[in-house]
């Protein structure tokens, strides 16, 4: 098999990728017996007045004496070369482990994958859900929408699929673990867009991916593992420095040798528990901002010029950075949602918080992205749980400062920047529900993020003229761009410091920033124990 790299197709080209292919060889189109695409990836660079167009890595299957003579013709070729195409491993048992029951806490990707990797290696895991399947948990969170009655077990942090399945269900990563093949197969397993193999930014959508995770959720259950839904670790049982246990629902004693702790970044009441049993912890960094909505065709005029509109291009998106070392005031674009929505993504009573989502199709038209500040203990304390105090502390600002009833703080852009506050002419409606409540967002930001949206805001315009357009909405506050403390844990093993049997996995253990890297997080973890057990058991046999 040849692989051919930087094929560049502009999207006007009526060819067709065997053709463009052959074309590139010098071979007739009937010569190639099955061509796959590697990588698609879109360069939009204006260069010498080039076209906008798509950039390919093909894997192409030729007769084994036509492979040798262009494999000779094109040896000076860096762009020409023999692949040999290995099959994907798929893990089988290791021994008979019926009867080894390990716990995994949380249903998000580092659960979910954890436990389909121990399925595969003969295990049966017990899987424990905070929050209810994702069913249900749609109609908890639309209700919440549409009334502003917040479920606090069912909803955008909690439920099967964790926090990310209310989002864009990007699986960009910037991880470079192997594994991240054998997760992008088990979601088109699962009924993800073939595509998501090779595309440079691959996304799923919240439509789309509640009908991924379901599926593999009933792919673990046929499997040997057993799902619980409405099931909340609610305290450990720890004897010798060992999980001998845990307690569910506050009532429910569940015997453990093994725990594996992927609670998501929200958990702040794990936490919390994590912390009185005396598991290893540490404050971490996190951001904090506000969601800015403009129409999507802007961004996509700023991409694509004349090209715009273009049916052969996707929606457009956008990243911005923006640093000031003389004041060290810090803002950049977090979690880009094109043809999207804000939404809101509360988790506990009287406290309010912003996320961006879209569907498959990303149809909405609007474009919606977070703008972000850092924060670090310096501005919130050192203690464990200090970051998760100052999350709630602004949240409950934002509540009150939005009416009290879960509608959003919002101003314009125009207001933020000359602090007035009333103006309600936005550029686009606000996607926000179940409502929004104009004000000035500085009563509700710290100062310190507040100045660098200030001093951002323009930069950023010069980057994308009219993104600091004056009636431009934005939504606060964004509150939930990672874990506020981590749990920590061996480098390889991946067992907590003080801990023996926990294993802090994902997200919410401080190890991922993401679906794809939450997931490849849950594998290791489980391998690692499956490693260690498997030892164990060869040196009792002996």
């Amino acid at each position: 098999m040849i692989c051919l790299t930087n094929l560049n197709v502009a999207i006007g080209d009526v060819l067709s990728l065997e053709s463009a292919a052959a074309k590139r060889l010098k071979i007739s189109s009937d010569s190639i017996k099955k061509i796959s695409i590697a990588r698609k990836t879109l360069d939009a660079r204006r260069y010498k007045n080039a076209p906008i167009r798509y950039v390919y890595t093909l894997n192409i299957t030729l007769e084994n004496s036509l492979e040798k003579k262009l494999l000779h013709r094109f040896f000076k070729d860096k762009n020409v070369n023999q692949v040999v195409e290995v099959p994907l491993k798929v893990s089988r048992p290791i021994v008979d482990k019926a009867a080894v029951q390990p716990l995994v806490v949380g249903f998000g990707p580092a659960g979910m994958f954890c436990a389909l990797t121990l399925c595969r290696f003969g295990y049966r895991p017990i899987i424990l859900e905070r929050g209810r399947d994702v069913d249900q948990r749609h109609r908890d969170i639309e209700k919440f929408w549409k009334s502003g009655i917040l479920d606090t077990v069912s909803n955008v942090q909690f439920g099967e699929g964790g926090a990310g399945t209310f989002s864009d269900g990007k699986l960009t990563t910037r991880i470079h673990d192997t594994k991240i093949n054998q997760v992008l197969e088990d979601f088109i397993s699962a009924g993800a867009p073939a595509e998501i193999r090779y595309l440079h930014k691959p996304h799923i959508g919240t439509d789309i991916l509640r009908v991924v995770v379901k599926n593999i959720r009933k792919k673990i259950i046929s499997m040997g593992g057993t799902v619980k839904f409405s099931h909340q670790l609610t305290n450990l049982e720890i004897i010798d420095k060992r999980v001998q246990s845990v307690i569910v629902n506050g009532k429910d004693r569940v015997p453990c040798s093994a725990l594996f702790l992927g609670i998501g970044h929200s958990a702040r009441d794990t936490y919390e528990m994590l912390y009185k049993n005396g598991i290893s912890m540490a404050v971490k960094s996190f951001a904090i901002g506000v969601r800015i909505e403009h129409p999507q065709t802007l961004i996509d005029m700023a991409q694509y010029g004349e090209d715009a509109g273009n049916p052969q291009l996707p929606v457009a998106d956008y990243v911005l950075t923006f640093h000031d070392k003389a004041r060290q005031l810090t803002c950049y674009s977090f979690c880009m949602c094109p043809g999207g929505s804000v939404i809101a993504a509360a988790s506990e009573e009287n406290r309010l918080t912003t996320n961006g989502m879209s569907n498959y199709a990303r149809n909405s038209g609007i474009a919606n992205s977070a703008l972000l500040t850092p924060v670090t203990p310096a501005d919130f304390g050192n203690d464990v749980l200090s970051g998760i105090e100052f999350q709630r502390h602004y949240e409950n600002l934002a509540f009150m400062v939005g009416g009290g009833n879960y509608s959003a703080p919002v101003q314009t852009v125009g207001d933020f920047l000359e602090h007035n506050s009333g103006d309600d002419k936005f550029l686009t409606v606000p996607t926000y529900k179940p409502g929004v409540c104009p004000v000035d967002l500085h009563n509700c930001l710290p100062g310190k993020v507040a100045a660098a949206l200030e001093a951002a805001l323009p930069y950023f315009d010069k980057k994308i003229h009219g993104f600091a357009n004056r009636r431009v909405v934005m939504t606060g506050l964004e509150m939930r761009s990672s874990a506020p403390c981590k749990i920590n844990r061996f480098k390889d093993s991946y067992l907590s410091l003080n801990t023996k049997g926990l294993y802090p996995i994902g997200e919410g253990a401080g190890y991922a920033g993401g679906i794809m890297s939450a997931a490849v997080d849950g594998i290791n973890a489980a391998l690692s124990y499956i490693t260690v057990d498997k030892n164990m058991t060869q040196s009792a046999k002996i």
